[in-house]
């Protein structure tokens, strides 16, 4: 008889994942949700992350994208991140090590993240011992969906814009086709009230015919008396009728014509409101360079510098790109776009790059493997590089201007859109 394997060589109980032992993609979520910027100073000063930051100022995204490269091995800075994340969010890991199937584990999580608590539930799911990896890839697909539903407001204002202007034309086609209708109505009633007037003739002569009528014994001249009667009644209950739709189409002509004004105005709010930004962003600009107030138009700062010259933009918000172009073609600038690794191949990245005099790129809205790319070839190049820290036209344009300065650091510079903090 085979004797039983002795306990030492049973397999061993399953434990929690380390913070490195996560799959990368986990990686960013976590320290961008679950790490405050506060929390991630510290350890980088603790750890002395390299690049991260400059004295005491940090770049958040930078500070960021090399806080989720450390965190996917072993080192120093991953294990004070992991200590940080165990004692921020013991009570809730305590919860969650109550439920023991996967399962329970998904249903506990949806159950958190209803009522929004998502950083916290989210660490404590994808680190629980029985956790599989589809539960911890649908708690990653959960919240990547949560951060699309915040950013999907902004998209909302243009959308808005658009149908605003597709609605305009209509109502102009609509009021035009109204007052053509309005005058072919206008003309059939001046026709009824005509033939109204002469029922009314008519009809103001019926009473001494029917006093004639009556001291008439002929049968044929009451019938012919009879007809001409119901003949203006009819004429006169159509003119009644022609008069109440004229009524009602003036009535909805002057609700036409009151939306259509409001529109107008809500579009050339608009309007203004977008050419006072554009036109605020590049006078603080140009106000900010050397030699703006007496400059001819032959220095170095001013927007000369760009003229017939190729800009790439990497990144940025796909309908916001017309208006890139507006702008870089009131400069001269001839714009190439790449989105970042959105939907395009980064294997364009280095054609692109190599075809243009300077390179601009809105940070929130680039991946991590395109951001160091162009870092680098901007430092190895000496190629002048603007970093923007959110995908707006201010933002936008206040990176051209400074390009046009002539005052940006080889390796690039990250500027702050007037206005957003």
């Amino acid at each position: 008889m085979v004797e039983s394997e002795p306990e030492s060589r049973k397999q061993p109980a399953p434990r929690r994942p380390k913070l490195w032992e996560l799959e990368e993609k986990h990686h960013c979520p976590v320290i961008g949700s679950c790490l405050t910027l506060d929390e991630l100073k510290k350890i980088a000063r603790k750890c002395s992350f390299n690049g991260s930051f400059d004295g005491n100022r940090f770049d958040p995204y930078r500070l960021h994208v090399e806080a989720v490269s450390l965190s996917c091995s072993r080192n120093d800075a991953a294990e004070a991140m992991h200590k940080l994340l165990e004692r921020k969010y013991a009570i809730v890991i305590a919860r969650f090590e109550r439920v023991k199937s996967d399962a329970d584990v998904l249903a506990l999580w949806k159950q958190h993240l209803e009522r929004g608590e998502v950083a916290d539930a989210m660490w404590a799911a994808l680190t629980h011992k029985a956790a599989s990896r589809d539960t911890r890839n649908q708690v990653y697909g959960d919240v990547h969906m949560h951060s699309h539903h915040i950013g999907a407001g902004q998209a909302a204002d243009l959308r808005r814009m658009e149908w605003l202007q597709r609605e305009q034309t209509g109502l102009g086609a609509e009021n035009a086709r109204l007052a053509e209708e309005l005058r072919q109505q206008s003309l059939q009633t001046d026709s009824a009230k005509r033939d109204l007037a002469r029922a009314n003739e008519q009809v103001a002569h019926l009473e001494p015919l029917l006093n004639r009528v009556r001291e008439l014994e002929s049968g044929q001249a009451m019938t012919a008396i009879g007809r001409r009667l119901l003949l203006a009644e009819a004429q006169a209950s159509r003119a009644r009728e022609a008069e109440a739709r004229i009524e009602t189409l003036e009535q909805k002509v002057a609700v036409l014509r009151g939306d259509k004004a409001c529109l107008g105005r809500e579009m050339e709010e608009t309007a203004a409101e977008r050419d006072a930004l554009e036109r605020l962003w590049l006078e603080e600009a140009s106000s900010r360079a050397p030699g703006a107030a007496t400059c001819s138009g032959e220095c170095d700062t001013c927007s000369t510098r760009l003229q017939g010259r190729c800009v790439l933009c990497v990144g940025g918000r796909t309908p916001l790109l017309p208006h890139y172009r507006q702008l870089a073609e009131r400069l001269g600038v001839r714009l190439i776009h790449h989105d970042g690794g959105k939907e395009e191949t980064l294997s364009r990245l280095p054609d692109l790059l190599n075809a243009s005099d300077a390179v601009i790129c809105p940070t929130d809205c680039v991946s991590h493997l395109a951001y160091w790319q162009l870092k680098k070839h901007c430092k190895q190049t000496g190629k002048p590089c603007v970093l923007f820290k959110r995908a707006s036209i201010s933002g936008f344009t206040v990176a051209l201007a400074q390009l046009a300065s002539g005052r940006v650091s080889l390796s690039g510079e990250t500027i702050k859109a007037p206005g957003h903090g």
